[in-house]
């Protein structure tokens, strides 16, 4: 068996934007930092919530607001 082909694994800490906090294990660092987590994500509370991060409906609307005149 090959020795040392396994990436660095570390006790990481991820945040999510509403506050929550987990420990898990993970490669990509010791902090991960995450917009959306199982604690505020509509498909596990069942409740909707709207999220518009940087206008992006209004990108959309606007880019395709050409094809509704029609």
């Amino acid at each position: 068996m090959k020795e040392n082909i396994h990436p660095k694994v570390y006790k990481a800490t991820i945040t999510c934007a509403c506050g929550h906090e987990e420990q898990v294990l993970s490669t990509k660092g010791e902090q991960v930092h995450v917009e959306v987590c199982s604690h505020c994500h509509p498909f596990f509370t069942g409740k909707q919530r709207f999220l518009d991060t940087a206008g992006r409906i209004d990108r959309f609307r606007k880019k395709y607001a050409k094809f509704e005149q029609k």
